[in-house]
């Protein structure tokens, strides 16, 4: 038998802007599109018409994307008529391929949100999506709050459903508007919807107020439904919305899915998946979720020694998929946890060739032991333990030495009078017998002496040219004044490359430096830069 067809509508640039400290530009939208066009996703969701300039803007030409751009905004307004609408009639002149209504279908939020009548409310969306369906455009009809609709008055929030459809919607898409409902929950009023509405016409639209948003998504597919609305990452005001980075790879790679149905991600596309969630992240300025399912850095990252011995024999023992069918790879972690096999694992993965058998590798594992003991974390700075590897095994050049820093710090008025904080720092370096004296002043100690320490390191300048620090972690190991101090610097080069350098010591600002030393040093090993 044929697979069903299961329908992606990804609502990131819509109800994913509402998330809080999340701003999108035009260029970022048509950004965001494409790369959502390029995922194989097949209903874009671009934003409302006539709400703001950028929206207003976004949808005045033709974006010519492969999915379904698709417009949002409300049914008409109580008392109106759709030809003396100002919102309708931004909706209808949209430059889009679908409109998506937003109703209310609960009869409470009628009452005493549009304080209006359940009479009026179903004439507002039969007007509507009548005139729509006129256009020629495909319409879909967000019935807000249905689930806490349907459990006060199953009978409205149904006619709601029923009336978009005798209209000719093409999808009735249920909203767990508040996030409160539960799979099961899901499931059964999925199914009484079902009985009126046909399940190719029914859609999902989940919040994540009970962090069961993919949850009841797939409960919503399992009773019918067959559309699913999302956002990348999970985006969404509140807790989010169904992360679609989640429910997608569910949907190709699990057999319940995968066997009964098709999406239009193929699996050259599934690939790109965890590059999809990430540049978002980028783009919105914000560390990438380590821990995110499928997509994250730690998704399969294993710490015990004997996972890690098992996982070398054969993956599928801690694996529930294999990575890189996601874009994704898999870390043996090396930590005061770690055996041999982490060790062995992760030489392999950075290319370094060792013996098993190499009393190197036991070496290196008890200095691993004694450092984490001491306050360094090697399983979240990748790059440290492979310069660490790297220096046991005598396979790291002496590209410069640092012959002294300095960081000051003064309190002073500027030139408009203003009383500001100014770091500054100097760093001695020699290269190649030169010494380099380079200073420079930062928005704090730490900004100052990563300046300075980049500003001028002779014939490696090249190598470090598009390297930045990215993210800056923190962390007190202990009480009191005298406190150890952990700190994580992220980095990245110019081709997009991240990785992590681990700092220890009583002083901040030797931490910092320890960190930032690896950091660079790491980038020119692997630049090939020569000794």
């Amino acid at each position: 038998m044929a697979p069903e067809r299961l329908y992606l509508f990804d609502t990131t640039l819509r109800d994913g802007a509402q998330t809080n400290g999340v701003d999108f530009t035009l260029g970022d939208k048509l950004t965001i599109a494409k790369m959502l066009d390029d995922l194989g996703i097949d209903y874009v969701e671009g934003g409302y018409p006539g709400a703001n300039p950028t929206d207003t803007q976004l949808f005045a030409e033709d974006r010519k994307l492969g999915a379904t751009f698709t417009a949002f905004g409300m049914t008409r307004r109580p008392g109106r008529s759709t030809s003396n609408d100002p919102g309708l009639a931004a909706l209808l002149e949209a430059k889009a391929d679908a409109i998506c209504f937003v109703a209310k279908s609960w009869d409470y939020h009628v009452r005493v949100a549009l304080e209006t009548t359940p009479e009026e409310n179903l004439a507002s969306i039969r007007d509507s999506v009548g005139a729509a369906v006129a256009m020629g455009r495909e319409v879909l009809l967000d019935c807000e709050h249905f689930f806490d609709g349907y459990k006060a008055n199953p009978q409205f929030a149904l006619a709601c459903a029923k009336a978009a459809y005798d209209q000719g919607a093409r999808w009735i898409v249920l909203c767990d508007t508040n996030g409160g409902a539960l799979p099961h929950e899901v499931e059964t009023v999925v199914g009484e919807v079902i009985k009126l509405i046909p399940g190719d016409h029914v859609g999902i639209h989940a919040h994540n107020d009970t962090e069961q948003a993919v949850a009841n998504s797939l409960a919503a597919v399992r009773a019918g439904a067959r559309q699913i609305q999302g956002t990348l990452n999970g985006l969404g005001e509140r807790c989010g919305n169904a992360n679609l980075v989640s429910i997608i790879p569910t949907l190709k790679l699990k057999p319940e899915f995968a066997d009964r149905f098709e999406i239009g991600v193929s699996d050259a596309q599934l690939k790109s998946l965890a590059h999809a969630s990430h540049t978002l992240d980028e783009m919105l300025n914000r560390a990438p979720n380590r821990h995110a399912p499928y997509v994250g850095e730690s998704a399969f990252a294993t710490k015990a020694g004997i996972h890690a011995s098992a996982i070398m024999k054969d993956p599928a023992t801690y694996e529930h998929v294999s990575p890189d069918r996601v874009g994704n790879r898999r870390k043996l972690l090396v930590s005061d946890q770690a055996g041999k096999s982490n060790v062995l694992a992760e030489l392999e993965r950075i290319g370094l060739k060792v013996d098993k058998d190499d009393a190197r590798i036991m070496q290196l594992l008890d200095v691993v032991k004694e450092r984490e003991a001491i306050g360094y974390a090697y399983e979240a700075a990748d790059a440290s333990f492979e310069l660490l590897a790297r220096r046991v095994l005598g396979k790291v050049p002496n590209y410069f030495d640092v012959e002294k820093f300095d960081v000051n710090i003064e309190q002073r008025d500027n030139a408009v009078g203003q009383r500001v904080t100014v770091s500054l720092a100097v760093v001695k370096v020699k290269v190649d017998g030169e010494t380099l004296i380079s200073a420079a002043e930062g928005i704090g100690p730490v900004n100052a002496l990563d300046l300075a320490l980049r500003k001028d390191l002779g014939k490696y300048q090249g190598y470090i040219n598009g390297l930045e620090l990215t993210d800056y972690r923190v962390r007190i190991l202990n009480g009191g004044t005298e406190a150890v101090t952990r700190v994580l610097i992220e980095s990245q080069d110019e081709s997009g490359e991240r990785w992590t350098t681990v700092g220890v010591s009583p002083n901040i600002i030797d931490a910092s430096f320890q960190a930032l030393m690896d950091s660079i040093v790491y980038k020119l090993v692997r630049a090939g830069a020569p000794v």
